[in-house]
């Protein structure tokens, strides 16, 4: 049985990967906030802070793979507090993960540490690759800069390094495709800005192959975890309608959903922000997609 540590691991993508690989034999802890029984010899909630060395550091002895997947959640108003916890919780769990593997009789085989497409600047026509994507300087995209300087930073010789940049994922219970689903049922699903930014996505599904092709291939380095097809945001709420056989989709302007987002505790950025990143490394690798287009991703979640 092979051993996977999750940190962060109580949310969605967590979940997302306990559901694809307890059945292939894996042993899973889940370093977590809170300590919870699970009914499953093979599943274990262990407690940390995300700051300080403690007894689960015992956890990471010999595993096969560690997955740090730890951070305050985007979705919220970007305000000094939040900034400092967005960054902190992102910065500071890589750093005491590093801590740990150096302080491992056997450390871990494969060290996974999650980044974000957002590293990217905002893209209309150029394709954003591991090798030439333009990485630009505000607010997200430095806390992306400083989140992977963490983990490289962190020097783990016998730990092979992975960086996940990932994009939006999209599943059934969890992320951005479920307030999305909502907002279309109700018909406002129109739309978003102008609607040519490009939306990257990836399928929860096709998340969990990725972290499972890149272990099988003994892979390392950075790599764009994305579908190779982005399209513009009014083609991704036009198939969205078109699956949920919505008719109606009201248009929002940047100002109507600038407001709404202060209204409802979050940012615009994360809809209006271009995402054109394409997973070049991924590809010629020879990773298959199985849910290449979006419309066959939506239907799959919404017919599950």
């Amino acid at each position: 049985m092979k051993k996977m540590v999750i940190a962060g691991g109580s949310g969605f993508l967590g979940k997302a990967l306990i559901e694809y690989f307890l059945p292939k034999n894996y042993e899973i802890v889940i370093l977590s906030r809170s300590n919870k029984e699970t009914g499953n010899d093979a599943l274990r909630y262990v407690e940390w802070d995300a700051k300080t060395l403690d007894i689960w550091i015992m956890e990471l002895e010999g595993v096969d793979v560690l997955i740090n997947l730890t951070g305050k959640s985007v979705d919220c108003r970007y305000n000094e507090k939040n900034k400092t916890e967005i960054l902190n919780s992102r910065v500071q769990s890589t750093e005491v993960l590093g801590k740990a593997i150096q302080a491992c009789a056997v450390p871990p085989k494969v060290w996974m540490n999650s980044s974000t497409a957002t590293i990217y600047k905002h893209s209309l026509d150029t394709k954003m690759t591991e090798a030439t994507g333009s990485i630009g300087d505000d607010f997200s995209m430095n806390v992306a800069k400083s989140w992977e300087k963490a983990f490289h930073d962190m020097q783990t010789p016998k730990t092979f390094k992975i960086v996940l940049r990932t994009s939006i994922v999209l599943g059934k219970n969890g992320g951005a495709f479920v307030p999305l689903k909502s907002l279309t049922k109700l018909g406002l699903g129109g739309t978003q800005g102008n609607g040519n930014q490009k939306v990257s996505w990836i399928h929860e599904h096709d998340f969990c192959r990725v972290v499972e092709f890149l272990l099988e291939k003994n892979k390392l380095g950075t790599f764009n975890v994305t579908s190779p097809n982005p399209i513009p945001n009014k083609e991704f709420m036009k198939t969205l309608r078109k699956v949920l056989k919505i008719s109606v989709g009201i248009f929002q302007p940047k100002w109507l959903l600038r407001f709404g987002a202060r209204f409802i505790g979050t940012e615009a950025e994360l809809i209006l922000k271009s995402r054109f990143v394409i997973p070049e490394k991924l590809v010629a690798a020879g990773f298959q997609f199985q849910y290449p287009t979006v419309e066959k991703a939506i239907h799959e979640i919404i017919n599950r």
